[in-house]
């Protein structure tokens, strides 16, 4: 039967999902997993630059799609405005098997040991919401290390500094250098820096059935045409449904969990596939949709007992929802530097990281290979986006630039936050969310500090003409989204345990961004795939 009574529900098929899928069943629990978008192949995009799910201006190439989906941004004025999921960084990540992991552009990063207690380092920040984590990294050490085994990451860290701990190697070398690559190492030690290749959940040689990476130009934003990249849907999910206890139901839409007089939760309302309104039952319920979407969908469940939505009698679902700032420099240079060997970002330094007094600082890297429509966003302060003088640009500068660019660990703040929005709904009828996020002063000093380090870097390299990557004041919350639904030892001031298990109903964990307490000067894949393991 269908809709049997299950052991767990997992919503959502993305990184953290498909990891306690495969966790799950493999122990002997039966699972029903819930994805609402569709599993893709890399022949249902191709590597089209219009659809990439990093610039995406027609359409998400692995979903959301416009006919569905609204999200509501604060517009910095007092007033509030509808975005759909093509326009670039409002919470829209991909919806698929394998959620962000089948498209990103798979760095595996660690978390520094110091990101688990910045509460202890910077004390109270005014303006800010730190927190210590209720786990240590030594506590998070093993479970980085069988992502690391069994998703695959190919890294080297020799060089690095500084760099958390670990107890063996990468399971897989790093990547060599491309000419990008080469160019900036030599100025990295002119410098005096560290640099080192950056660590991948991709295949430098052959791994776990799959093939070593051919180094395309189309990687990041788009599926691998080969499997090199690791993401769920490659990995875990197939050892999942391997078992016979995980049904795997696409395209279907979770947008209730029911609890009972008693405050435990019992299973969910769906859409299914022909948008029929569906119930599953099952003992517990694991909710991994991504920080923006968990969200909504916990104030979305309310309840007698949970009036302003699951677990959020304390008020604090949604809140502190954090991205990263991005900064840096991009530098053009007289010669070519471009020879198209993917995916570009290869080459970091991590000196800038926990090592400047009042900043958290962050990883500098180059970036990944621009495809054309990307690039047509990359101009110098004043240049013209149409016409002759851009073409131009285009074709003399296209295989002439490098740019070094990092995530800055934004401090957290308790008003930047998801809720629901009181009138908009997507085309299921379903209250959407509208989101407030709003960057503390200290991120933009700190976005201005790496900045200015990335400048130096890629003028040591050569570039002629530098220009600098600079973050807003107003953030969004896009591929790297985290922190609605933050873990702490405290149920006044965290919305889960250090097991991801909700303060306020004891059978709904949480499996995703959603947790991180802060999100570090790293992508953060490689956590979020830790703590669900």
């Amino acid at each position: 039967m269908r809709n049997k009574h299950v052991n767990a529900i997992i919503i959502g098929a993305g990184a953290g999902g498909g990891i306690v899928a495969k966790e799950l069943t493999t122990a002997g629990l039966s699972v029903v997993m819930f994805e609402r978008g569709k599993w893709y192949k890399y022949d249902d995009t191709y590597n089209d630059d219009l659809a990439s799910q990093r610039s995406f201006p027609l359409y998400c190439g692995y979903g959301p799609d416009n006919q569905h989906y609204r999200r509501v941004v604060a517009d910095g004025n007092g007033g509030w405005r509808i975005v759909l999921p093509n326009t670039w960084d409002y919470g829209n990540n991909a919806a698929c098997v394998g959620g962000g992991s089948l498209s990103y552009g798979a760095m595996a990063w660690r978390f520094m040991p110091e990101d688990f207690h910045l509460k202890s380092i910077f004390g109270k920040v005014s303006g800010a919401n730190l927190d210590d984590w209720p786990i240590t990294y030594d506590e998070l050490e093993p479970y980085y290390e069988k992502a690391e085994n069994e998703i695959g990451v190919s890294g080297d860290d020799t060089n690095m500094f500084p760099k958390p701990p670990r107890k063996n190697k990468f399971p897989m070398p790093g990547f060599a250098y491309n000419q990008e690559g080469t160019i900036l190492e030599s100025a990295a030690h002119r410098l005096g820096l560290n640099p080192f290749p950056i660590p991948m959940l991709r295949n430098s040689v052959p791994y776990n059935g799959r093939p070593a990476c051919y180094r395309f130009r189309t990687c990041v934003g788009f599926a691998c045409p080969v499997d090199a990249k690791a993401g769920s849907q490659n990995t875990v999910i197939p050892i999942a449904i391997k078992t016979g206890l995980c049904d795997l139901r696409l395209e279907c839409k979770v947008f209730e969990i029911i609890t009972n007089d008693k405050g435990k939760a019992y299973g969910v309302k769906y859409f299914d596939k022909q948008d029929k309104i569906q119930t599953q039952t099952a003992d517990i319920v694991i909710v991994s949709a991504s920080a923006t979407e968990t969200a909504r969908l916990l104030l979305n469940s309310k309840s007698k007992l949970f009036p302003k939505g699951l677990g959020n009698n304390n008020g604090l679902v949604g809140r502190n929802l954090q991205d990263h700032a991005y900064a840096g420099a991009v530098g053009l240079f007289k010669d070519e530097v471009y020879d198209d060997v993917g995916p570009g970002a290869c080459i970091a330094i991590n000196n800038y990281n926990h090592t400047q007094l009042g900043m958290t600082g962050g990883v500098l890297c180059n970036e990944f290979i621009r495809l054309p429509y990307l690039f047509t966003d990359m101009r110098p302060p004043g240049s013209k986006t149409w016409g002759l003088e851009h073409k131009n640009y285009q074709r003399e500068y296209f295989k002439k630039h490098i740019v070094v660019v990092g995530p800055v660990q934004e401090l957290p703040r308790l008003e930047n936050r998801v809720e629901i929005d009181p009138v908009v709904k997507d085309g299921w009828g379903i209250p959407t969310l509208r989101m407030i996020r709003e960057r503390h002063e200290q991120d933009l000093k700190t976005a201005g500090f790496l900045s200015s380090k990335a400048v130096e870097w890629v003028k040591e390299a050569g570039a002629k003409s530098i220009y600098n990557i600079l973050p807003g004041k107003f953030g969004s919350a896009s591929q790297h989204q985290a922190g609605t639904c933050r873990m702490g030892n405290n149920p006044e001031t965290s919305v889960t345990n250090k097991t991801g298990q909700l303060h306020e109903v004891d059978n709904v964990y949480i499996a995703d961004g959603s947790l991180l307490v802060n999100n570090g000067g790293f992508n953060p894949a490689l956590t979020i795939m830790a703590m669900a393991f």
